[in-house]
């Protein structure tokens, strides 16, 4: 049997089928968008650990992947008929086939969006809570962005298959490309020339709206971007619009409580112990270096002092002024005081991927409005990357910077809120011994500027050279605090610091560490 050309080519004139067209990408656009919306809501309630929220969600995944399509279209168009009040509206087929394209793909995208969501490193959002930037704002400005960029290729993906399905919906009379082409052929008979056509225009669609979509893809695909250093002559354009920021005003030490004090602080896992009953304070303007072998405590204790950890007892108290208390919720209002004047910068950088380098630094100060001009903050930002040697790597992402790149990157970041004191978890522990020094030098540098630092480090020569106190810690309890000379100066009199003596390695009293 031979194919009618010439009724083939005419079906690509007839204006039910561009209205049929019409019809299918309206239907699959918006069930995609809504679907898209209502599957990240449930994504995130079956992420939550609120049991109200998660075993609803679950059910729902669960049900409406099950249960095939074509059963929710026909019961959704029927359901007037138990609650005749819903006829104005499921009684419509477009209304009942985009309520039942939108549920059931919410279901697939829960899923897809949870998968972009879990892809997301907890470091991320660790990185946007030592900004004091709100959990809606670290779901907006650093989850949601970075997990969309995931999820996207089975997005789309999804995009097609609600196009094809969208030809399901012939069930329930909607005239769509499908029911168009069985209608003409009922009429003549001519089933393999109708439906060709068919598939022509359903490829098409595909091709023309998958086509836009991976275009959107590829704008949001970061790492295949190429590194752009700046020209000598654009550096020093730039360096002449940057703008000093405003060093925040911290009080003279003299006659002033400590900028921190930690008392009686408690942390465990379960039913290990980590922090027992830790006391310290640390003046404003000092520098101290906390040491001891792995499992300590060292990390969870800086960890405390920001609330990236919860305490199990004791205080914090931050410049005479309650802070964080074990047990108790913290208040709000001194939480995010407090936040702003205690930085951090993370073993692992914790940059966000999908932000330049000057954009790292610039995100922090725009969400909080300091400044409020939005080209004065990028001004300051650029003086922090000059400061940091790293003005022509303004327009670079993470990714295409070394490590110690990416740490000096994360300590502007750091300071771009101007923060009273800064916590250093071992800056240099994931870093080649070759670039150790560049990231050693700038915090040097802070040292010397009379920034209260407490930094948990491995480099003893450095801990030595910079510190006006070293803090031992073993067994989740601090085994010696004293100054360096006295830790190089330690005998079989004080075991405490003898202790921490051999843990440095110290032989002979070392000279001045050079970064």
């Amino acid at each position: 049997m031979n194919l009618d050309w010439e009724y083939f080519f005419s079906l690509f004139t007839m204006a039910s089928f561009y209205r049929a067209c019409v019809t299918v990408v309206v239907i699959s656009t918006l069930s995609w968008i809504l679907g898209l919306g209502l599957g990240f809501v449930i994504a995130c309630a079956k992420m939550s650990t609120a049991r109200w929220l998660n075993l609803p969600a679950g059910v729902f995944i669960w049900f409406f992947r099950s249960v095939p399509l074509l059963v929710v279209l026909v019961f959704v168009y029927n359901l007037p008929q138990l609650f005749p009040a819903t006829g104005p509206y499921l009684g419509v087929p477009f209304i009942a086939g985009l309520v039942s394209l939108v549920v059931t793909e919410a279901a697939y995208m829960a899923e897809i969006h949870r998968t972009g969501l879990l892809s997301v490193a907890q470091g991320q959002r660790e990185a946007g809570h030592a900004l004091n930037i709100g959990f809606i704002g670290v779901q907006r400005l650093i989850v949601i962005p970075q997990a969309i960029r995931i999820s996207m290729p089975a997005l789309i993906n999804e995009y097609v298959t609600v196009i094809k399905l969208s030809s399901l919906v012939s069930a329930i009379s909607l005239p769509e490309l499908l029911q168009t082409g069985q209608r003409l052929y009922s009429q003549n008979f001519l089933v393999m020339e109708t439906l060709l056509a068919v598939a022509v225009y359903y490829v098409a669609i595909v091709t023309i709206f998958g086509s836009v979509l991976q275009w959107i893809e590829k704008k949001l695909d970061v790492p295949s971007r190429k590194p752009e250093t700046l020209s000598d002559e654009q550096c020093v354009a730039l360096r002449k619009a940057a703008t000093a920021i405003p060093s925040r005003e911290t009080p003279d030490s003299k006659g002033q409580p400590p900028a921190l004090q930690l008392k009686q602080i408690r942390k465990q896992f379960g039913d290990h112990e980590v922090l027992k009953k830790i006391d310290m304070d640390i003046k404003i303007g000092e520098v101290i270096s906390i040491i001891g072998p792995s499992g300590s405590g060292k990390t969870t204790l800086i960890r405390t002092i920001n609330l990236l950890e919860t305490l199990n007892g004791g205080e914090v108290i931050l410049f005479g002024e309650d802070f964080i208390k074990g047990g108790q919720k913290p208040n709000q209002r001194n939480l995010r005081k407090g936040l702003q004047r205690i930085g951090m910068v993370f073993q692992s950088f914790n940059l966000f991927p999908h932000k330049t380098a000057l954009e790292n630094i610039m995100l922090a100060p725009r969400y909080h409005g300091k400044p409020s001009d939005a080209e004065v903050n990028r001004k300051q930002a650029l003086y922090l990357l000059d400061r940091v040697g790293l003005l022509a790597h303004a327009d670079k992402y993470p990714h295409q910077l070394s490590g110690g790149q990416q740490q000096r990157v994360a300590i502007a970041r750091t300071l771009a809120l101007s923060p009273d004191i800064i916590l250093f978890d071992e800056p240099t522990s994931a870093l080649d011994p070759e670039m150790v020094g560049e990231v050693l030098k700038v915090i040097q540098d802070l040292a010397k500027e009379g920034m209260t630092l407490i930094i948990v480090t491995h480099e003893m020569d450095f801990a030595l050279s910079v510190s006006d106190r070293v803090i031992m810690m073993e067994h989740g309890i601090i085994q010696a605090d004293a100054s360096p000379q006295d830790i190089m100066q330690a005998d079989d009199n004080h075991p405490a610091l003898l202790r921490a003596k051999q843990f440095m390695g110290i032989e002979a009293q070392p000279s001045e560490y050079t970064a």
